[in-house]
């Protein structure tokens, strides 16, 4: 599977999530494009590296996935967190610790919370959309089910297609797809959006013969 959405995460959020707070490293310079080249018109893939051990175990789970989400645009608590997944407190903050340590998530400026209670928020930091996680298919699955089934029905979206595809154009579809979610994913905290989740996915269709005409 090739997910582009984390960019969530190697791609939460990924989601596409926004670039990384206080980060100083410039962003990647893509070389330029050769007009020539029949794939000229499309995005150069983002750069991402390899996570760690600690990055990739950190991703490997639909519940903290769903926690990146839940934090891209709006600083929560670890309460908070808890009570928007259905979660025990002590585990929400098992998840929340795994994030933080990873540099996922950040702790924000502590703020007073239900009762005048001290409570710290968190923020996701948007690095995973700059990561490969390695095969992370099935928590981000399970992720975006939850999600998507947690949407109002009217609001929901859905395609599934087939199309029939050289190699080169599997590349230039890919690049294509990856330059209009990174357009997108950038244009955060504009006044009248609202957030909306997105998950794409590809592979080869099962049952089909390789080099069919």
């Amino acid at each position: 599977m090739i997910d582009f959405s984390q960019s969530l995460t190697s791609v939460d959020g990924m989601n596409a999530e926004q670039s990384e707070p206080g980060a100083t490293a410039d962003p990647p310079q893509h070389p330029a494009r050769n007009p020539d080249d029949p794939t000229a018109r499309v995005a150069h893939a983002i750069e991402r590296r390899d996570a760690t051990d600690a990055e990739a175990k950190a991703l490997a789970s639909s519940v903290r996935i769903r926690i990146l989400r839940l934090c891209l645009d709006e600083e929560l608590s670890n309460r908070e967190i808890a009570a928007a997944l259905d979660l025990n407190p002590a585990t929400a903050l098992h998840h929340v610790r795994m994030l933080v340590d990873t540099g996922f998530l950040e702790a924000q400026e502590p703020r007073r919370g239900r009762r005048g209670a001290r409570e710290i928020p968190y923020r996701a930091t948007g690095r995973s959309w700059f990561i490969d996680a390695g095969d992370i298919t099935d928590p981000m699955i399970e992720a975006f089910a939850a999600e998507f089934s947690a949407a109002p029905y009217p609001e929901r979206s859905m395609s599934r297609m087939a199309a029939m595809l050289t190699p080169a154009e599997v590349v230039e579809f890919q690049q294509r797809l990856e330059d209009l979610l990174e357009d997108f994913r950038s244009r955060r905290s504009q006044d009248g959006a609202r957030q909306w989740a997105l998950f794409v996915a590809m592979h080869p269709s099962a049952g089909t013969d390789e080099g069919a005409s």
